[in-house]
Parts: structure tokens; C-alpha cells; sequence
């Protein structure tokens, strides 16, 4: 790495350092930001936007700007002594204790930036009982969280969407509402909690759900600096600010103050700017041409703009204000005005006919051996003179030899296949394994399950669980019978019986494990592609959720691990391309180096919940032993079943016509695996297949 790429990582790096004084990198020094910059500002000045979602690769100072930003928020009037930050003039969201008070006296503060945490918990976010007023007085206390905090001021979440869903679903609710509503644990509580989401991420590592996306009213992509001066201005900057932090920010004191004097100003002002509906009209011409979904766009653009004019000092709203704000608003929202069209049929070798492959069984076996290179496998479409007495020999007898393969007209070598090009990768839906009983430790997005840390969650109580961990309110419960019998001078006297435990629930990884059939019939309409699009689509998700992930291929006379365990989508993708198609169906042996990965994997991952993808059509030619091959393929599926820890999905891509053997139906019966019968692989068709059973 060169010097001046170290810098850049160093300077703009996702964590800002504090340094002597805890001084931060000040936000009128940062280099080539106009945009974010402008963003940020407009957020402070109008809550009303909603907020605003900056999105980039690694070390592009998305951090370092928004904590920057902290120092220019303006001051704001609260009553005095009020843990919610009430506003003195808004008496309809006064808190209990601030309606109580006859004469509220009132202080200036700034207004708050809350780093939310990811690891946040649910009383920690919401609030809830204060233990330690329970324990003295034995009366049921509200203790607020980070929103109570946060109300009339900025909650800012780093990497954002890698935040919990369960947290995800209280700040949504809250921001729909304004109002934080706490009902657990013995209380009931109800406060004002209106705030502006700030919020970072690497959109490499996973998007937001629609419904958190839609809350931040701008959107921002950020880059790095594409001009040399400015990434030279950047280190300069930086060892300036590394050698003396206190000179660099009184540098750009004048700045900063000039900023916060704009950011006063534009609230001043924001109350007396109007659009006329010549803009209105051009606001709604605009939302409707990017086919935005329902009517937030507008009224987001709407303030955007008039927040722009004040913000630049001017005094009417004009088009030039729309147009500069526009793609902040509409860059997370737009939509495709239609779906893409379908991919044109496949053309016919032969006359051109597309009405022969559907009517006439031969042309459909002839399609297919045209397209693979390879000799009729079992099961596969002939005439209906030659299919009764296929059918009658059994599938295992109607082998190829590998020689035979290898002769036939037009066939490509064993050893080199067909090579297929992955199918356009696209966005799945959930797919996550049932919870169970037993407590893990680990990271992840996918499956909910119970936890050994104090962390995630809490679902219920326990009489054994993670020491420290105390759930309060059915501890309290457990000891309240006793406590005419109890003597001390607390008001709730504890004996070690009665403690419990929060048992906690959060969301961990998993490995997905593929099986796919490489062998010739798979190469057949376009099969292949389809699968690896597939393939490729989870294996993207499961990046985004932080799962483990392998793949196998069987084809010729062995199975091979195309993909080890990992979680790299860049070397999943190689691997996966040059994945290649031909030969005959070990399928032994693909189950086979399968049971060997599972055993592996659980040896190490002892709690492990391995999902195993199996894609083939069940006919298998070649067997790892004597015995037919057929045979030794259920023999080895019964087997694996025996493992419980492991679930299995079996997807058939034989296709239906009058003959078919149902072999991949057989297995999945010794497999006691979940199984689906499909007649044209497709990628959509697959990822369905495993979100409806899992």
C-alpha cells in the first residue's frame, strides 16, 4: 500500500480517532464533500425532512462528517431538569413530571447527537424499569433510554443496516408515531420522542429493509476524491490535524461559526418561505416520472427545497432549488417505471419451428443432445416406441460409458465440460432456520436463536441463565410472597432462589450448503445458467447476512468442492463461473464429499444449523462401489438422514413429459429432506423453494 493510499484510510477512516482534548476532525475542513456536507446541513436546519442516509465504500469520511457535525448543532430551549428535553412552548408533549410543575424553568442547551450503538439493547433504547428505585423504594420506576435522550435532537446509527430488526421496529415506530410507548416488565410509560435519523453504511455489506429506507428523507452516495489536489489537499489536512488537533480546529473556527450562523438563520427563515404552485406542480411532474412509491418523495422535496432557498439566504423557492436537492431525495426511492422484458425463446436448430419441441417428444431429446454433447441419459425424453422398454430396463441400466461420451459427434471433452454463464444475480426474500433450545454464540442476520451473551433480545425468564444478566422484574415477582416473612431494611429483601435470568433471542448465521448436478442433462435449456444465478443470488444474501456458505459439484466420475467455507461473494463468483457442465451423474459421490463438508463443519460448529441445497435429478450412472448406482445413492441419503442437526431441500429438475423416473423424489425420501418437483429450473423458482420452507 503506498504512503498516500495509507493516509487516505488513515484520515477517513470509519472510526474517528479523538485525539488530545477530545477534539474532533473539524466539518468546514473535510475535502470533497460539497454534497454530503449539504445534506447534513439541511438536516439540522429541518427536522421536518426526515433525516439522511449516507451511503459508501469504506474510508470515505462518512463518520468523521456527521461527527463533525455535532459541533455546529444550534442551541435549543428545554425545561430545566426534565430527562426528556421538553419543549417549553409544546405543552401538548410535556412529559408527567414537567405538567406537574406549576412554574417549569426553562435553559438552553444544544441540541444532542445520540450514537446509537448495534449491539444496543431494548431497555437501553426504549428505557425501562430502574432497578435501583425498585430495590429502595419497591415502587415501579421509569428509567428513559437513548430515545428519551435523543428527543428534539439526532439519533445517529453507524453502519445501519446492521443494526437488529426487533431494534429496527422500535425506532420505526417511534418515528411514525413521535411518541416512544413502553409496556413490559410491571411499567407503562408514554413520552415524546421525535428525532432526525442520521445514518451511515457500506451498501457492500447489506441494504436496508424498504420501510427503514423510506424513513430517511435524503439519500447520499459518497466516493472517494477523483482529483489529485484534492486527495492531496486531504493528507496535507491530515497531518495537520494529527500534529497540532487544537491549532488545526482554531483554523477553522471562523468557518465553523460561519456555518452555524447559516444553520440559525435558515430556522429563522424557513417559517415565512412559500412555493408557488408553478413549483409544486414541477415537484409532483418530477416524483412522478421516477415512478416513486406513494406521496413521501413529494412532500420530502418539498421541504428539501424550501430548506435549500433558506439555507442559500434567499427568499423565494425557485426550479434551481428543486433540481439541486432532487437526487438526495429521489435516489433511494425511484423505481423501474416497468419490469425488464422477458428473455427471447430459445431458437430452434432445426426449421426454425418453436412449436416442435413442445409437440414432439423426439425433438425435445434431440434438442437436448445437441446442446450437451452428450448420448440419451436415463429419464431423459424419447419417442414413445423407445420409452416403454427404457422405462422397463430400469434407469441404471441405460449407462454411457465414458468413452461412448467422448466419441459422440459434436461432444466436447470429459475432462473440459461446457462452461455456462452465470444468471443475472437478483434480491431474495428471507430465509432463516426454526428456532430451538439451545443457547449459541455468534454473529449474523439470518436465523433467530437463543443466545449465551448479554446481548439481543430479551424473551423470557429463567432460573438459570448468564450470571449478571438479572431479569428484574420476575426476580421481583418471585420474591414478593415472601416478603411478609423477610425482614431488612429495603424495601424488597432478596435470597438467591429468587433470582432470575433474562434468556435472550437474537439473529446468528448459517452455512448454506449446495449440491448441484454438473453432470451433461444440465446444460439442457439453459438449466445451468439458471442455477448459478441462483446460487449466486444466495450466496450475495448470505454475505448480507453474515452466513457461512460451500458448494459442491458432482460430474464425470467424481464430486468436487468448488467453493470451501466462506463468506467472500468475490471468490464465490470466480468459483462459480468457472463451474463447468458434462459427463455422466456421480451422485454417490457428491453425497458423499457432502456428509464429509456437514461432518466437518459440526465438529467445529457443534450448534451449527447447516442448510443443505441439493439440484439434480436424481439419475445417477456411476457408482463409488458394486453396487447399482441407484441403489448406492439411497443407501448413502439414508445415512445422512440419520444427521438431525442438518436440513435438507431437494429440488427435481427433471423435466415432465410421459416418462419420468422420480428418482431425485426417492431420494429426498431417504433423505427425509423437503421436496419439490419443478419442470424448467429458474432462479426465482429456486430462492422461492427455500424461503417457503424454511
Amino acid at each position: 500500500m503506498s504512503n498516500v493510499q495509507f493516509r487516505q484510510k488513515e484520515i477517513l477512516g470509519k472510526k474517528t480517532r479523538k485525539h488530545s482534548g477530545s477534539r474532533l476532525y473539524p466539518f468546514a475542513a473535510l475535502v470533497g464533500l460539497k454534497e454530503l456536507q449539504l445534506a447534513l446541513l439541511l438536516g439540522c436546519v429541518n427536522p421536518g425532512i426526515g433525516g439522511v442516509l449516507i451511503r459508501g465504500e469504506k474510508g470515505t469520511a462518512k463518520s468523521t462528517a456527521v461527527r463533525g457535525l455535532a459541533e455546529l448543532l444550534p442551541d435549543i430551549e428545554v425545561i430545566s431538569g426534565c430527562a426528556f428535553g421538553c419543549d417549553p412552548q409544546n405543552t401538548g408533549q410535556w412529559c408527567a413530571d414537567c405538567r406537574s410543575r406549576r412554574q417549569p424553568v426553562t435553559a438552553l442547551r444544544k441540541v444532542k447527537l445520540v450514537n446509537l450503538p448495534l449491539n444496543v439493547s431494548e431497555d437501553r433504547l426504549a428505557g425501562g424499569i430502574d432497578f435501583s428505585a425498585a430495590v429502595r423504594s419497591g415502587k415501579t420506576a421509569f428509567l428513559p433510554g437513548l430515545m428519551a435522550e435523543a428527543h428534539r435532537g439526532i439519533i445517529y446509527i453507524d453502519e445501519v443496516n446492521l443494526l437488529d430488526d426487533h431494534i429496527v421496529d422500535l425506532i420505526l415506530d417511534s418515528a411514525a408515531s413521535g411518541w416512544n410507548v413502553v409496556e413490559r416488565e410491571g411499567i407503562s410509560f408514554k413520552h415524546a420522542a421525535r428525532f432526525t435519523l442520521i445514518g451511515t453504511m457500506n451498501p457492500e455489506e447489506g441494504e436496508l429493509r424498504p420501510q427503514f429506507l423510506d424513513r430517511f428523507g435524503l439519500c447520499v452516495e459518497v466516493q472517494g476524491c477523483a482529483d489529485l489536489e484534492q486527495r492531496v489537499e486531504l493528507i496535507k489536512r491530515g497531518d495537520d490535524f494529527d500534529r497540532d488537533p487544537a491549532s488545526f480546529c482554531q483554523r477553522f473556527a471562523g468557518k465553523s461559526e460561519q456555518i452555524g450562523c447559516r444553520i440559525r438563520e435558515a430556522q429563522q427563515k424557513l417559517t415565512t418561505m412559500r412555493l408557488s404552485p408553478a413549483i409544486r406542480t414541477f415537484i409532483s411532474e418530477l416524483c412522478l416520472a421516477k415512478n416513486v412509491a406513494g406521496h413521501r418523495a413529494d412532500l420530502v422535496l418539498e421541504q428539501a427545497a424550501i430548506t435549500t432557498a433558506a439555507l442559500a439566504g434567499e427568499n423565494e423557492v425557485t426550479m434551481a432549488h428543486v433540481r439541486q436537492v432532487a437526487p438526495m431525495v429521489l435516489l433511494h426511492r425511484q423505481r423501474e417505471s416497468q419490469p425488464p422484458p422477458p428473455p427471447e425463446p430459445p431458437q430452434n436448430s432445426g426449421d426454425g419451428d418453436d412449436q416442435g419441441e413442445e409437440n414432439s417428444a423426439d425433438n425435445q431429446s434431440q434438442s437436448e443432445h445437441q446442446e450437451t454433447g452428450q448420448e440419451p441419459e436415463e429419464g431423459q425424453q424419447e419417442s414413445p416406441a423407445d420409452g416403454g422398454q427404457q422405462q422397463n430396463d430400469g434407469a441404471d441400466e441405460q449407462e454411457t460409458s465414458p468413452k461412448e461420451d467422448n466419441q459422440h459427434p459434436g461432444s466436447e471433452d470429459n475432462n473440459q465440460g461446457q462452461l455456462f454463464d452465470i444468471g443475472a444475480p437478483f434480491t431474495i426474500k428471507k430465509i432463516s432456520t426454526p428456532k430451538d433450545r439451545l443457547a449459541r454464540r455468534g454473529s449474523g442476520r439470518r436465523s433467530r436463536s437463543r443466545v449465551a451473551q448479554k446481548q439481543g433480545r430479551y424473551s423470557r425468564a429463567s432460573r438459570h441463565g448468564i450470571s449478571g444478566d438479572i431479569a428484574l422484574d420476575a426476580t421481583i415477582r418471585a420474591a414478593a410472597p415472601f416478603q411478609t416473612h423477610r425482614k431488612g431494611k429495603l424495601a424488597l429483601n432478596l435470597v438467591p432462589d429468587d433470582f432470575r435470568y433474562k434468556i435472550r433471542e437474537k439473529r446468528i448465521g448459517n452455512l448454506l450448503l449446495f449440491l448441484v448436478d454438473a453432470s451433461g442433462s444440465m446444460g439442457a435449456r439453459g438449466r445451468m445458467a439458471a442455477s448459478k444465478g441462483a446460487v449466486m443470488s444466495l450466496l450475495l444474501d448470505a454475505y448480507q447476512k453474515r452466513d457461512k456458505v460451500a458448494m459442491i459439484s458432482f460430474r464425470g466420475q467424481e464430486a468436487v468442492v468448488n467453493l470451501p467455507v466462506t463468506g467472500s461473494v468475490e471468490m464465490a463468483g470466480k468459483l462459480l463461473a468457472e463451474m463447468r457442465v458434462g459427463g455422466r451423474t456421480p451422485l454417490a459421490a457428491g453425497l458423499v464429499r457432502t456428509y464429509e463438508q456437514l461432518r466437518n463443519y459440526l465438529i467445529r460448529e457443534p450448534a451449527g444449523r447447516p442448510i443443505v441445497i441439493i439440484i439434480t435429478d436424481g439419475k445417477a450412472n456411476v457408482s463409488l462401489g458394486e453396487t447399482k448406482p441407484v441403489d448406492e445413492m439411497l443407501k448413502i441419503a439414508s445415512t445422512m438422514a440419520a444427521e438431525q442437526r442438518a436440513k435438507y431441500i431437494v429440488v427435481d429438475t427433471e423435466e415432465e413429459g410421459l416418462l419420468t423416473f422420480g428418482l431425485a423424489g426417492k431420494m429426498a425420501d431417504a433423505l427425509q429432506a423437503d421436496f419439490f418437483k419443478i419442470t424448467d429450473l429458474k432462479a426465482r423458482d429456486l430462492v422461492h423453494i427455500v424461503r417457503e420452507k424454511q
